[in-house]
């Protein structure tokens, strides 16, 4: 019994939950093998259904039933330990009671005995003692400590003293129970049993020491992590509060500015008109007066003084007017006009992408950061020349202006270029020096985005002029992939393959290299994936590492990886990482470009659309594509490249 309750302790860890740390309530097995509590298992599940030891992802949520196996030796297990905890404080509690209470002489029944004499079965004082210790009749008998009820001692079945403890059936025995009933059993002293029993449930403590201080020990470290996150939380409010709040202040600047151009357009205009008013007004008066002055010649009744009465015509007869074409369409006033409109519009449209998508899209020297691409609004006349007055009373032909060519004729003033600037700089700005990778706007080395003489989606028969045949070489695969299908197949498992031993072979991470390396040329080659999860696509060089911890694809100089890490898509680069849109394709396209110095991936349909590329050091020595595979049943396949 002993030693089902130590076997039982020892399988401890294996009886307990890796999410809460505890023995199985209700344990339930998932597809993986794994066990875990039903609840805590549930509770890690939200958006997708994967394993919380393994990581393997499944598509749908798996069904749970109750291990009754499982279960059940959870239940003996916690009734054992409940047992054994109960028989450590009935022991306690018994050596307290013998402790407290005052064994008395059997003799004279008053005085506290001093011994036990174990051959009489009673206890003696120190004076009724006196014929054990000085009688040489009495000195084979046994004495001890005093014990309380000596009845304990003898046997039910022989009457005789219980001085043996048998081992097989965890009890104690006397002498003819030895001979008869445990006749050949082993035994040992009682003293012998209780030193083995004591070492026991001295190491039982010890392992519940060490549980209970590693439990601690997390719960400390996650108390930090919750101090931790919510300090990394304000630190980063704080950014990007400042960081909007300059953007605000830009805006409002250039607000001002825009209403101070067109503030000041206006008063240029009414000084103008205010001139001209003033002029015409000039010359309604003299004509006015010119006028009462001939009304006053007509009224002459004086034939001879009508004659020699003389009238001049002033000269404002001679000025033609006009309506002056004054308005705000001047040059300044619409281009501030076109670029606030396009610029919202340019503002929307990177708002509405997701936020991993927006940082690229600020990056400054990657297409014209003046030429917004919008046309210009409606409400604008380029046809329409600066405001003219007139002062003369013959009308000038009017000279049509060229229309602009491009939006960047009108937005080229000074306000354009400098809020463009500031906020192109505030997209390349690192906030915070915790913030994740996709939140960095500088290029991260050896990676790049999408070439611009590549457009947004291929012919994929353009690709397959570089078309190139490619197999697994079985002499870099790690002893979990399998290949298959002529080494066109890699699969992944939890057995190891019998590989003889070479220095090229892949020995702590699950990768596997092509048969064929490219040093010149264009290159071209598709795989297909059996799922997106935990998947690695990318290009080594001969010399990666085979044997250490940086021989993972894209931890070092030497190699580049596209990698599926559950539902995120990253970039991989001597462990530099680039977060990517996931397009969770079915099969990839890999374009390499050695005299370029590029390495582009494509997700392949009924066209091919790349979505990142790699900037690589063309004719230092021979690349090979490469491969990373990691879920367990997962797969890798060469295409065959067929228009």
């Amino acid at each position: 019994m002993a030693e089902l309750c130590e076997s039982l302790l020892g399988l401890e860890d294996e009886l307990t939950c890796s999410i809460c740390l505890g023995t199985f309530v209700c344990p339930v097995t998932i597809p993986c093998g794994h066990n875990f509590c039903q609840l805590c298992l549930l509770a890690t599940w939200t958006d997708t259904y994967s394993c919380p030891q393994c990581r393997t992802l499944f598509a749908t949520k798996p069904e749970l039933k109750k291990n009754t196996v499982l279960s059940t030796v959870v239940e003996t297990f916690n009734l054992r330990s409940n047992k054994s905890e109960a028989s450590l404080l009935g022991e306690e509690t018994a050596t307290e009671k013998k402790t407290e209470r005052v064994i008395r002489c059997d003799t004279c029944m008053e005085a506290k005995a001093a011994q036990t004499c174990l051959t009489c079965m009673a206890s003696f004082c120190d004076e009724h003692l006196r014929p054990h210790r000085e009688n040489p009749v009495f000195r084979l008998h046994q004495l001890g400590d005093p014990v309380g009820d000596l009845s304990e001692r003898i046997c039910p079945d022989h009457h005789k003293l219980m001085e043996l403890f048998c081992s097989q059936h965890s009890r104690p025995i006397c002498s003819l129970c030895l001979q008869q009933t445990h006749k050949g059993c082993s035994f040992t002293s009682p003293e012998e049993q209780r030193t083995l029993k004591e070492c026991g449930l001295r190491s039982a403590l010890k392992m519940l020491n060490g549980k209970i201080t590693k439990n601690e020990s997390v719960v400390t470290q996650m108390r930090d992590m919750q101090n931790k996150l919510k300090d990394s939380a304000t630190y980063r409010k704080k950014a990007m509060m400042t960081a909007f709040q300059q953007m605000q202040n830009m805006l409002a600047q250039e607000e001002s500015d825009a209403m101070n151009a067109v503030d000041c357009e206006v008063e240029t205009g009414q000084t103008k008109l205010r001139l001209l008013e003033k002029r015409f007004s000039e010359n309604i008066e003299t004509m006015s007066k010119a006028k009462e002055d001939i009304h006053s010649m007509l009224s002459q009744s004086q034939t001879l003084a009508f004659l020699q009465t003389s009238f001049t015509l002033p000269e404002a007869v001679n000025f033609d007017p006009y309506t002056p074409r004054i308005n705000l369409d001047s040059k300044k006033v619409m281009a501030t006009q076109i670029f606030v409109a396009n610029l919202k519009d340019y503002l929307a449209a990177i708002l509405k992408q997701p936020m991993e998508s927006r940082v690229p899209l600020l990056k400054p020297g990657e297409g014209a950061a003046c030429d917004l691409g919008f046309p210009p609004s409606s409400s604008a006349s380029p046809q329409e020349s600066a405001p003219q007055v007139k002062t003369g009373s013959k009308k000038k032909p009017q000279k049509t202006k060229k229309p602009p060519k491009s939006n960047e004729a009108l937005m080229g003033n000074k306000n354009l270029g400098r809020l463009m600037e500031n906020l192109l700089e505030f997209g390349a700005m690192d906030i915070s020096r915790d913030c994740p990778p996709v939140a960095e706007a500088k290029p991260k080395p050896g990676t790049s985005d999408i070439s611009p003489n590549i457009t947004s989606a291929e012919k994929r028969s353009e690709l397959l002029k570089f078309g190139t045949v490619l197999t697994f070489n079985p002499r870099t695969a790690h002893r979990r992939i399998t290949l298959s299908e002529g080494f066109t197949k890699a699969s992944v498992s939890d057995e190891h393959a019998n590989y003889p031993e070479c220095p090229e072979r892949f020995s702590v991470c699950s990768q596997v290299l092509a048969g064929k390396g490219f040093s010149r040329g264009r290159h071209y080659w598709e795989v297909r994936m059996s799922s997106n999860n935990f998947v690695g696509i990318g290009l080594a060089y001969g010399g990666i590492d085979r044997k250490g911890p940086t021989s993972r694809l894209g931890r070092n100089a030497l190699s580049w990886c596209i990698e599926w890490f559950n539902v995120k898509l990253s970039a991989w680069h001597n462990s530099s990482e680039t977060v990517l849109v996931n397009p969770n394709p079915k099969r990839i396209g890999v374009l390499l470009d050695c005299e370029g110095g590029m390495a582009t991936f494509y997700s392949v349909g009924d066209r091919a659309y790349p979505f990142h590329s790699f900037v690589i050091p063309g004719g230092v020595a021979a690349i090979y594509p490469a491969f990373w595979i990691f879920s367990s049943g997962s797969s890798i396949s060469f295409c065959k490249l067929q228009a």
